[in-house]
């Protein structure tokens, strides 16, 4: 028999509910569809979800059994028990001689596969691991670093709600960041009381929508921001008596305003005068404006000063805390929190120094903390659900990296670009094959968290990670039945004693990071269906309701350890999503450092003060490219399958019509892309959407999958064949990779 299946999309953040109808082979997906029980999305799905089968089922190298590299450089299959051993033995090892933290972790998790990510701490600690990165860090470090200086806890923007969206750098059409997004820009682009406003140098399907398209040159949105804000406080449009009440420092950002050149600016972004006047007026008469930046801006030049200009425009015109404004949400996971320590205060990476922000070594200086022979440079990297050799900037010298390293171990579905380089590659479950959930849980003011129930079982010989983590922290002789037995003596006798139990283990600081792993090997062999991975989101509830007891309380689990135990069975039996937390939007600030907000970064007030004028000759690169443009079939590179593209199968290099007439090219001709990195081919797409001397290429191609003969076939390029490590933030390392200088030369037949 058939049956509709809930799940989620795991293509990009929002992940929306889908219903998936598996065929009579037990293994395909039949049909997809948007699940209406869904408490976020409602049953609204996109075009990439309803593509899935091709992630699940496509060609993609899959892995069902543990392989070791050979001394001929080719792999071989191994049981469980030899590979967890002798990775065991090999990271001891290098802990022994180096130190563990000369051992590297890198991932943990996609877009929707936090769960099993959520157990890599437990084998940090086993092996006394320091450092670790992800994808977060070569995106949104820079607004974590500057929402935590100005409000100490996390704000999110309420779209749905709001009169005025101001998008940054973003295209919620094709990247959503928002519940039901396209519904929600019709929504707003049909109301004539309602308004977006789109800074882009691309006339992306959002701007199309928008009343007011401000394409600016590619990375000047610090200047063009920077007039906003002074045309603010130039035509009185500030809201005094707010800043007055809710901030602190709003006289310092003003002086720094009143010196600003705004029709220099403007020039400078290639912006109407009278087009940012009459945007930045129509957002300071909105009663609320939800504001979103996203990787146009954080992967661009001048990142982190864009992440606080963009705030300040949005202060200034007080919203926050209210509907339609930005809000502080509550979660099960501190996902993006940060200390806001000043530059040079805080952490730092061990051999380049560059600053950890939310915990994560900045990207672009993995390749140094390799490439070198300073003593405590890392010898080891332990990856999980990530491909860095294609992800991060200049996937040649990751390579490089990659093969300088004395081990490195690889947990993946199936074959990639990274794994190819790695010593051992562990088999896991697909998305669909396991328990999974997401710790994007950002809605407001009804917050929600799904745990995912498997749709189909997983193939013999894969193991999920939590399973992976656990036997790695046992085999390295830190936890074993003596450590399991007491708990389960106190499982016996209920959760609440289980609870009790449970704060013994979290006083002793050599047992408290290995929570992960006890909690599976107790209280995950209890729960019903196999779901022993959700173990952790026992003590996420908890502590859930430790910091945010009224919002679990109003949302309908009582207080107390009752609503712990009442909010972790409604995770564990909603397959379709639940509410976790209801607000109200004046609980804003009270999660404010101080209940007010500071807008006097004085470091970053000093860059806006002292913006340097561009050079205007583009010497030897006339082109910017933006490496990695979300579009109509794009996704993120877990769908190796190229066949699920419906168009733009080869990954085309966008440009201007201007452009392309005078280089004398048209639709499918192939030119040669040249940037300070390297070189490659690529067919052309003219298109009206894109501004001259600005390119693009499409993000999640360049993927190697193997054809009918075994031999892997590249679709496209490969955009980080073309960027470059040291191309990046001057505070918190993000990549500029929106911001690539570039030239073209015509290929010939």
């Amino acid at each position: 028999m058939t049956e509709w299946k809930p799940t989620a999309c795991i293509l990009c953040e929002c992940n929306c509910g889908i219903q998936v109808l598996v065929g009579p082979d037990g293994r395909s997906f039949e049909k997809i569809r948007g699940d209406k029980l869904h408490p976020a999305s409602a049953g609204y799905t996109c075009n990439k979800a309803l593509r899935l089968d091709h992630y699940q089922n496509g060609r993609v190298g899959r892995l069902t059994a543990p392989l070791r590299r050979r001394a001929d450089g080719e792999f071989e299959e191994i049981d469980w028990d030899t590979a967890i051993s002798e990775i065991t033995a090999r990271l001891l090892e290098i802990k022994l001689r180096h130190g563990g933290e000369s051992i590297f972790y890198y991932g943990g998790g996609g877009q929707g596969n936090h769960l099993g990510g959520a157990y890599a701490p437990a084998t940090m600690a086993a092996f006394g691991m320091k450092y670790r990165s992800s994808a977060l860090a070569q995106e949104k470090t820079g607004d974590f670093w500057v929402g935590a200086r100005m409000f100490g806890h996390p704000v999110r923007a309420d779209v749905e709600h709001a009169e005025v969206a101001f998008f940054v750098g973003k295209n919620p059409y094709q990247s959503h960041g928002f519940p039901r997004a396209r519904t929600v820009l019709k929504e707003i682009h049909k109301d004539p009381a309602r308004s977006m406003i789109v800074l882009d140098p691309v006339r992306t399907e959002t701007a199309e929508l928008a009343d007011f398209h401000l394409q600016l040159r590619p990375g000047t949105d610090v200047y063009l921001l920077t007039a906003m804000a002074a045309i603010l406080l130039r035509d009185n449009l500030i809201d005094a008596e707010w800043l007055a009440e809710h901030t602190t420092g709003a006289d310092e950002v003003l002086q720094v305003l009143r010196a600003v050149p705004i029709e220099k600016y403007c020039a400078i972004a290639d912006v109407d005068l009278d087009l940012v006047t009459a945007a930045t007026h129509r957002l300071a008469r909105a009663e609320s404006v939800a504001a979103l930046e996203d990787l146009g801006v954080q992967m661009n030049r001048y990142s982190t000063v864009v992440s606080y200009i963009e705030k300040l425009v949005w202060m200034l015109t007080g919203n926050l805390g209210k509907p339609g404004a930005q809000y502080a949400f509550t979660g099960l996971a501190a996902l993006g929190h940060d200390r806001g320590h000043p530059m040079g205060e805080g952490p730092e990476s061990p051999v380049a120094g560059a600053p950890i922000i939310s915990g994560l070594v900045p990207c672009n200086v993995i390749t140094e903390e390799i490439l070198t022979d300073h003593p405590a440079r890392y010898r080891a990297m332990f990856i999980e659900s990530a491909n860095p050799v294609h992800s991060l900037a200049d996937s040649a010298r990751m390579r490089a990296a990659l093969e300088a390293l004395e081990l490195v171990v690889v947990v993946d579905v199936a074959m990639t670009e990274t794994g190819r380089l790695a010593d051992y590659i562990l088999p896991a479950p697909t998305q669909f094959e396991k328990y999974e959930a997401t710790f994007f849980n950002f809605d407001f003011p009804r917050n929600i968290f799904h745990l995912r129930h498997p749709v189909l079982p997983a193939p013999e010989g894969v193991l999920a990670e939590p399973e992976i983590h656990a036997r790695l922290v046992e085999a390295a002789g830190v936890l074993g039945e003596d450590d399991y037995a007491p708990l389960r003596v106190a499982l016996e006798q209920g959760r609440e004693a289980f609870a009790m139990a449970f704060l013994g283990i979290l006083a002793d600081p050599a047992k408290s990071k290995l929570v992960p792993v006890l909690l599976y090997r107790t209280l995950g062999q209890t729960l019903p269906d196999g779901a022993a991975a959700a173990a952790m989101l026992w003590a996420a509830a908890y502590n859930c309701v430790r910091k945010f007891p009224q919002s679990v309380e109003r949302a309908g689990y009582g207080t107390g350890l009752e609503a712990g135990e009442r909010l972790f069975e409604a995770i564990l039996t909603g397959a379709h999503g639940i509410v976790i937390t209801e607000d109200d939007y004046d609980v804003t600030w009270n999660r404010l450092r101080g209940n007010k907000v500071r807008l006097d970064l004085t470091d970053l007030l000093e860059v806006l003060a002292t913006l340097p004028d561009l050079d205007s000759d583009p010497g030897d690169w006339p082109f910017v490219l933006s490496a990695g443009e979300r579009r109509a079939f794009t996704a993120n590179t877990i769908v190796r399958d190229p066949d699920w593209r419906k168009r733009d199968g080869a990954g085309t290099l966008r440009m201007s019509e201007t452009d392309a007439e005078r280089l004398g090219v048209s639709a499918g001709d192939r030119v040669l892309l040249t940037t300070r990195r390297g070189s490659t081919e690529v067919p052309v797409e003219p298109t009206d959407r894109m501004r001259p001397g600005h390119l693009s290429l499409p993000n999640g191609f360049g993927l190697a999958v193997d054809d009918d003969n075994g031999k892997p076939v590249q679709t496209g390029v490969a955009p980080n064949e073309l960027t470059e490590f040291d191309s990046r933030d001057e505070w918190v390392g993000t990549p500029w990779h929106k911001y690539v200088p570039a030239r073209l030369d015509t290929v010939t037949a």
